[in-house]
């Protein structure tokens, strides 16, 4: 069965290039202009990942994140002319899994595509990954545990999937008992008191 990828871009000429980029390489692909469209849309193809434009017209790229992610975790991956450091981490924050910013190279692009799906499928979900008690590990070592060396994401992707966690894992995410952060270093897995 093929791979849903759920495109919303209210560009159409950029929709169209991502559209027939990805199903060259054999997605399945549907399109949404716009963010209540999107909403519809998700609901309706059930897609393993949405690329997402963050400038759209009604509800945009941002509350669209923030809806997806309060019932799902369908990979997010979003396309925009949003350049700043502060939209692309608040992006990330927001659940947000990898931000690409336009103009894209569409190889790099793909390469995204495909390491987010791959991430999708379950491959990572079903290894399980010994940490040991209270050892605090770095970003940079658990994408590599997670994602190995080829990977093609930045460090912020771990932050975006440490909070999904957090909301899975904790009572209140917003003070964790169980993944806590060691500032400046990473994440350490506590044992609860």
């Amino acid at each position: 069965m093929k791979q849903r990828v759920l495109v919303v871009e209210d560009d159409r000429r950029i929709a169209d290039m991502v559209i027939k980029n990805l199903e060259t390489a054999g997605y399945e692909c549907h399109v949404a202009t716009d963010g209540g469209q999107a909403l519809a849309d998700f609901e309706r193809v059930r897609p393993d990942l949405v690329l997402l434009d963050l400038g759209l017209p009604g509800i945009d790229g941002l509350q669209v994140t923030r809806r997806l992610r309060r019932d799902s975790d369908v990979a997010i991956l979003m396309l925009t002319a949003r350049t700043t450091e502060s939209d692309k981490l608040l992006g990330l924050e927001l659940g947000a899994d990898d931000y690409v910013t336009k103009p894209f190279s569409t190889a790099e692009l793909m390469a995204r595509v495909r390491a987010l799906l791959r991430r999708a499928s379950g491959t990572v979900r079903e290894r399980v990954i010994d940490l040991g008690p209270l050892h605090i590990f770095s970003r940079e070592a658990l994408m590599e545990q997670v994602w190995g060396t080829d990977r093609v994401v930045d460090d912020r992707s771990i932050d975006s999937l440490v909070s999904r966690l957090r909301r899975k894992l904790e009572e209140d995410p917003a003070r964790p008992r169980f993944i806590q952060t060691v500032w400046g270093a990473g994440y350490r897995f506590a044992e609860p008191v």
